[in-house]
């Protein structure tokens, strides 16, 4: 089912996504009469601004990816990182610091970075603790709850406590490589990497050609799961309606949990979501504001479809639940340290 779901499902919804667009620009409505005027505004507007919020990280990633795959050498990233397990999972927490790339971009850049020879337990950190503990993101969270300085402060925190814990345990339960067609990738890798000497024996003009192949073939094949994952955000998010969210606000798990599942409809970028959060100050606790910022950066709609093109089913299923309990568990805890 899964199969066919990511084989036959996103050409189709891709054509939605295209009519989508062109009503968009034509400023026309579907012939529809279960959609009223406003929602189908609302769709084509929310639509339409994910997709240009994620479009620029996107492109960063696949072009920070190109250039690892043209420039850096499998045995760049052996000799750099890490041998020691722990040092290599702190190494992964706090690589965003380094490469500050939204969640909307890491996909690409990690399943390079694990191609190439990094350990896959580093890359899962990176992939987890790079959107959210890199300066960009705890300087909007900073300014979003200026009159709650803490937030920034545990949203890191957590944020580094979960994606550490979870690299831990992958390094000691996963045994096979989490990245789909592992055979394939390493003669893909070899190809590519006799390629890339040859490149740099050639000159300039081949390096480029270089990066701009792998650019653009990384970028077809995550753009058209970022359309779909957009299609249904924007569709969730126009049928929830407020009076939804303060039917939750006062119930003690239920308000952690509803959060988390609306971080994971918005699919808001890291470096945005702060200001989100905050909106709901006066009406949410400490703790599901936190699980919001914490949970919905690592695990979105959008970035699981894409996780699902690079990751085996298994290993995505499992970060998934990982990451909600820890997020969950940790948000509370918190929560009670802070009051």
């Amino acid at each position: 089912m899964m199969k066919f779901l990511l084989r036959f499902g996103t050409p189709l919804f891709g054509v939605g996504c295209l009519i989508m667009l062109a009503l968009i620009v034509t400023n026309r409505e579907l012939p529809l009469h279960m959609f009223n005027g406003a929602n189908l505004q609302s769709f084509k507007i929310l639509f339409l601004s994910i997709i240009l919020e994620a479009f620029p990280f996107i492109l960063l990633g696949v072009l920070f990816s190109a250039l690892l795959q043209v420039f850096v050498t499998d045995e760049h990233i052996q000799k750099f990182t890490p041998k020691n397990p722990i040092a290599g999972v702190l190494f992964g927490a706090l690589l965003g610091i380094l490469f500050p790339l939204c969640e909307c971009g890491m996909i690409p850049v990690v399943r390079r970075l694990i191609r190439k020879g990094m350990p896959a337990y580093i890359g899962i950190v990176y992939l987890l603790a790079g959107p959210i503990v890199n300066p960009i993101v705890y300087a909007s969270t900073f300014t979003a709850f200026r009159t709650s300085p803490a937030m920034a402060y545990s949203r890191m925190g957590l944020a580094f406590a979960v994606s550490v814990v979870i690299g831990l345990l992958f390094y000691k339960f996963m045994k096979m490589s989490p990245l789909k067609t592992a055979a394939p990738a390493f003669k893909m890798i070899q190809h590519n990497h006799s390629h890339s000497h040859e490149s740099s024996n050639r000159g300039f003009r081949s390096r480029l050609a270089s990066i701009l192949s792998h650019s653009s073939d990384e970028f077809f094949e995550m753009g058209k799961y970022l359309i779909f994952g957009a299609f249904l955000t924007a569709i969730l998010q126009t049928a929830i309606e407020r009076s939804t969210f303060e039917a939750f606000a006062n119930q003690p798990l239920f308000s952690y949990l509803f959060m988390m599942v609306f971080a994971f409809i918005l699919s808001i970028c890291s470096t945005s979501d702060a200001f989100i959060a905050s909106s709901f100050s006066g009406m949410f606790d400490f703790g599901p504001l936190l699980a919001f910022l914490v949970f919905g950066p690592m695990i979105d709609l959008k970035n699981t479809l894409m996780l699902l093109t690079t990751f085996r089913v298994k290993i995505v299923f499992i970060l998934i639940v990982l990451t909600a309990l820890l997020t969950l568990i940790g948000a509370m805890i918190t929560e009670v340290i802070l009051l």
